[in-house]
């Protein structure tokens, strides 16, 4: 019988891109003739991101859409969380709503998992020779130190930490208990991923499509100080 591996999709104001990343996660051809279950999680969105998903399932029965909504805005991190524990597949991936990554590579991050070498794969922006976009280098500088300090507590050799691409066994990702709301679940996961006995993480080069504030970013300087709290919180005290 054919493996599922479910996409988690958390939106937050995302009504001009979430039919375009729909589009593209509906092309995509797994390996080994793998489907897909889509897990779309609404963090109660101000503008039309909830009806234009609606329609988006009524136009597209055999996408497989599943869509939750939450009453009130908690974050990336909670919309994760709600996303993981509805999951059946055998891999849960995460697929932001926006356009900076591309779901044609989810056949990159499978691999290892499907060859039987690894247990989660990492998508990193800085190996590998897919095209980045050239943006922010202050934000570069900071994903690099945020990965160097949690390297440094994890022992592990990432270099792309707070990357969005992640790939997990769904019963490892459903095994721990994740407590960040906003975008320190990502050093969160790590340490609590790496804390797992004989755990094999892989890690493996992909494209990286950024977008600027105007365009819809949402990170900033803030959610860094919080990484930076969360490294020092789920290694040295959780």
């Amino acid at each position: 019988m054919p493996k599922i591996l479910s996409i988690v999709i958390p939106a937050y104001n995302e009504e001009k891109t979430i039919t375009t990343i729909l589009d593209k996660i509906n092309e995509v051809v797994l390996i080994n003739a793998m489907t897909k279950e889509i897990i779309v999680v609404n963090d109660c969105s101000k503008d039309a991101t909830e009806s234009v998903i609606q329609q988006y399932q009524q136009q597209n029965p055999q996408a497989n859409i599943r869509y939750f909504k939450h009453e009130v805005n908690k974050g990336k991190g909670a919309a994760l969380n709600t996303g993981f524990a509805q999951a059946t597949g055998d891999y849960v991936v995460v697929q932001d709503a926006d356009l900076e990554y591309d779901p044609q590579e989810f056949n990159i991050l499978l691999a290892p998992l499907e060859n039987g070498f690894a247990d989660v794969v990492y998508g990193s922006r800085f190996i590998g020779g897919k095209p980045h976009r050239i943006l922010f280098f202050w934000h570069t500088i900071g994903n690099k130190f945020l990965t160097f300090l949690s390297n440094m507590f994890t022992n592990l050799n990432l270099t792309d930490m707070e990357t969005c691409y992640k790939l997990f066994r769904r019963e490892i990702i459903q095994s721990i208990t994740l407590k960040e709301n906003r975008f320190g679940i990502e050093p969160e996961v790590t340490a609590k991923i790496a804390r797992i006995p004989k755990i094999r993480i892989y890690e493996v080069g992909i494209s990286y499509y950024g977008r600027t504030y105007e365009e819809g970013k949402k990170i900033n300087w803030q959610d860094g100080f919080r990484a930076i709290y969360c490294i020092l919180k789920y290694n040295l005290w959780g």
